[in-house]
């Protein structure tokens, strides 16, 4: 167990991130073997089927990144490899260049590496981590790029749910329901760990709180110098990000709306782009662009920048139809 104490000035500086880089590293671990339980196997299938037909050798970088082989919790990341974000929502660049400008007193690591691999960047540092950089870009492209706008509305649904958590009931709400591995009590948050134990002092830096699509059912942490002392936890929702099931439209909505209409309302139970919508339900990508207009138009839909892509949402007015028409839960 570790326990994470917290002070006034902790709590002050606690706040959240998305972290791409970090996204893309996860789900090797993903590709290699840590996904038992299957939940992103519609992924691994396509994604094993794209990187066997490129003609890129990503062997340096899938070196780096262990195979969980005995427990959930074994296999860490080298922290250099993803160090944790230090602003909100940077782009995949941003965090590149971070991993190019990395010091080469901090090119080692505990996990359960190849040695020839750390010794190789360790041997000539600018041009290995430039190498790596390139490799990760290019595994973001085949992997991870055409599913960002999905893997982003969940985790950036998870946040807003999290932070109307903290403005509620402050540091204990927010932690009540974040994971099972994770407690709250008494200014200190525990945090199951089957190998490490004893106490962590933040020294007033805070703790960064990144929603990850690709670590379920872990908690990794980073409590070392010199990276942000960082959690990285599940979303709500993990468990249905590839799932393909259809909205059940109201005919009551739809008789007011007109079906295309009722069903992207329907839809935005969790913020999506118009690419996103279009996949889903088989409209053209211009006629979801119209009808999203309408809405917005109508009040019944917003529209927030998040990085190069808008995102669509229900308003308050938009969830009050949904609810008025028998039309299912309320939004994420």
């Amino acid at each position: 167990m570790i326990e994470i104490e917290f002070s006034r000035e902790d709590l002050a500086r606690t706040r959240f991130a998305l972290s791409p880089l970090w996204e893309a590293v996860a789900s090797i671990r993903m590709l290699k073997g840590a996904d038992e339980q299957g939940l992103h196997a519609a992924w691994v299938h396509r994604v094993r089927h794209q990187l066997a037909a490129a003609s890129t050798d990503f062997g340096p970088l899938f070196d780096l990144v262990p195979v969980p082989a005995r427990s959930p919790w074994a296999g860490s990341v080298p922290g250099f490899l993803c160090p944790p974000p230090t602003t909100p929502l940077p782009s995949l660049d941003v965090e590149l260049a971070t991993v190019r400008a990395t010091p080469p007193a901090l090119l080692r690591t505990t996990a359960e590496v190849p040695p020839a691999r750390l010794a190789a960047l360790r041997a000539d540092p600018t041009a290995g981590l430039a190498r790596l950089a390139e490799l990760i870009e290019a595994y973001w492209e085949l992997a991870l790029a055409p599913y960002w706008p999905r893997v982003l509305a969940l985790l950036e649904g998870d946040i807003r749910y999290r932070a109307g958590r903290l403005v509620e009931g402050g540091a204990q709400h927010l932690f009540a329901d974040l994971d099972p591995q994770v407690t709250w009590a008494g200014g200190t948050l525990h945090l199951e760990h089957r190998t490490v134990r004893g106490a962590r002092q933040l020294d007033g830096r805070g703790l960064l709180l990144v929603p990850s699509a690709f670590v379920w059912p872990r908690v990794f942490s980073v409590l070392n110098e010199p990276w942000q002392p960082s959690l990285r936890y599940p979303p709500r929702a993990v468990g249905t990000l590839w799932h393909a099931r259809p909205a059940q439209v109201s005919e009551a909505l739809a008789g007011v709306l007109g079906r295309s209409r009722a069903t992207l309302l329907t839809e935005l139970a969790a913020p999506a782009s118009t690419t996103e919508l279009a996949r889903r339900t088989g409209l053209t990508p211009g006629g979801v662009s119209q009808h999203l207009t309408a809405l917005r138009t109508a009040g019944l839909v917003s529209a927030h920048r998040a990085g190069r892509q808008v995102l669509y949402a229900r308003t308050r007015a938009g969830q009050t139809v949904m609810e008025a028409a028998g039309a299912g839960p309320p939004a994420a």
